[in-house]
């Protein structure tokens, strides 16, 4: 079974994303979007975190370009219509609220 894993709470304020990247499978997909879209701020240890994961990690490309963040080339930066898509490829969706 493949899960989802949308995070929305910045990197820096607790630790869903440790939390999150402990409990991932190899089939699951990880979205960053509001917030957590930081963890994509180079040099930061979240970056590197999912850098060396190989995870299939998406972000919303507004919450991206509204923090000033480059989305990196192991990253797929997607749309609204592109998140519910993705909602229905997975089996299940995990909001870590």
């Amino acid at each position: 079974m493949s899960t989802l894993h949308v995070l929305s709470h910045s990197p820096f304020g607790d630790e869903r994303l440790t939390s999150c990247l402990r409990v991932i499978g190899a089939n699951d997909g990880l979205l960053l979007s509001g917030d957590a879209a930081y963890a994509l701020q180079p040099g930061t240890a979240p970056f590197t975190a999912l850098s060396t994961q190989g995870l299939k990690l998406f972000v919303l490309a507004e919450d991206a370009q509204a923090r000033a963040l480059v989305v990196p080339d192991w990253a797929q930066a997607i749309d609204y219509p592109a998140f519910v898509e993705l909602s229905i490829h997975y089996d299940k969706v995990n909001s870590w609220l």
